[in-house]
C-alpha cells in the first residue's frame, strides 16, 4: 500500500505542477514576444548577384545593411560571406551602386566634417596603426568618405556602429582586399 500511495502522490504532484505550468504559459509566451530581437551571424540573408548586376565583370560586392553581411563574388563566380558592422542610422549611409576606385593597404584616417561636428573631441588625423578606426586595409568607393574597411574594435561587427562605412574583422578585410581588383562592382542595400 505504501508504494501505491507514493505513486499516487507523485502523479498528483506532477499533475498539479503541469496545471500550474499551463496557467503560466500564456504569460510566458507574451513575455517572449515582447523581448527585443537580436541579430547575429545566423541571420545572414544571401543574395543572388544576378538580381543586382548584369555580369560578374571583375567581381561583385553586395553589402546588406539589414542582415549586416557582405557577400563577395570573384570574377570566376566564387562567393564569400562575411559579417559586418553597418552605419548607426539610415541617415549616415548611402545605398545604391558604386565601385572600388582605390585599395589602401595601410589606411590613415581623417574624420569627416560631419563626424567632427558630432564629436569635436575626435583627432584631426590618425596615421595607420593599431588605434586607427579603418583597421589594416581599406577599399575606397566612388562616394566620398565611404569605405569598406577593417576594424580593430571587434565589438562593432554585427552591430549598427559605424558613421557610414561597412566594417569587417581585420582578418576578413585582408581576404576581401586581396581578392578585390580596382573596378569591382559594389552595391549597398
Amino acid at each position: 500500500m505504501k508504494a501505491r500511495n507514493q505513486s499516487f502522490l507523485s502523479r498528483r504532484r506532477f499533475a498539479g505542477g503541469l496545471g500550474t505550468a499551463m496557467l503560466c504559459a500564456p504569460s510566458l509566451l507574451r513575455a517572449e514576444t515582447l523581448a527585443p530581437v537580436r541579430r547575429n551571424a545566423s541571420s545572414f540573408r544571401t543574395h543572388n548577384w544576378q538580381d543586382h548586376f548584369d555580369t560578374l565583370g571583375k567581381g561583385i560586392i553586395i553589402a546588406d545593411t539589414i542582415s549586416r553581411a557582405l557577400q563577395q563574388w570573384t570574377a570566376d563566380g566564387t562567393m564569400f560571406v562575411y559579417p559586418t558592422s553597418v552605419p548607426m542610422t539610415d541617415e549616415l549611409t548611402r545605398r545604391g551602386y558604386t565601385e572600388i576606385i582605390f585599395k589602401d593597404p595601410e589606411p590613415d584616417w581623417t574624420p569627416t566634417p560631419s563626424m567632427r561636428e558630432r564629436d569635436p573631441t575626435l583627432p584631426a588625423y590618425m596615421p595607420p596603426g593599431p588605434d586607427n578606426p579603418l583597421g589594416v586595409r581599406s577599399l575606397h568607393l566612388t562616394w566620398q568618405y565611404y569605405r569598406i574597411h577593417g576594424t580593430h574594435d571587434t565589438r562593432k561587427i554585427g552591430r549598427r556602429s559605424s558613421s557610414g562605412c561597412i566594417g569587417l574583422y581585420n582578418e576578413h578585410i585582408i581576404e576581401v582586399f586581396d581578392r578585390t581588383p580596382v573596378g569591382t562592382q559594389v552595391k549597398l542595400i
